[in-house]
């Protein structure tokens, strides 16, 4: 998942958002971590599921959210970074009305029995 990670943040940039789709335990933050440290190896990436979101200063800028703990996304600041960082957003279910949805990038990660099948799917031209 963190070699996953690193290769697609080559797919995207500042104002791009991507939806982390997939149960507990399947991977979305690992892949946050593997893309963090493609951008900047020294620094640690934690889960931001207590805080909520967690900004790095990268190149693109990135923010990793995670809703897992809230009901929704309103009140806690997303909105502040959507133009100006890549926006991954974990349980967007919780996303819901913060941008449509077939605007954003779709990474769907499931178990599978050897593993994980993991989806990209990327939103249609504007």
């Amino acid at each position: 998942m963190r070699d996953l990670g690193a290769s697609l943040v080559r797919r995207w940039g500042a104002g791009d958002i991507v939806f982390l789709e997939g149960e507990l335990g399947a991977g979305k933050t690992t892949l946050v971590r593997g893309l963090i440290a493609s951008l900047q190896p020294t620094k640690e990436v934690r889960s931001p599921t207590f805080n909520l979101l967690q900004v790095f200063d990268t190149d693109p800028p990135v923010l990793h959210a995670d809703l897992y703990r809230v009901k929704s996304w309103q009140g806690i600041g997303i909105e502040d970074y959507l133009e100006t960082h890549l926006c991954l957003i974990e349980w967007p279910d919780r996303a819901e009305g913060l941008v449509p949805h077939a605007s954003a990038w779709h990474v769907k990660i499931d178990f599978i029995p050897n593993g994980r099948r993991v989806t990209v799917s990327e939103p249609p031209p504007a």
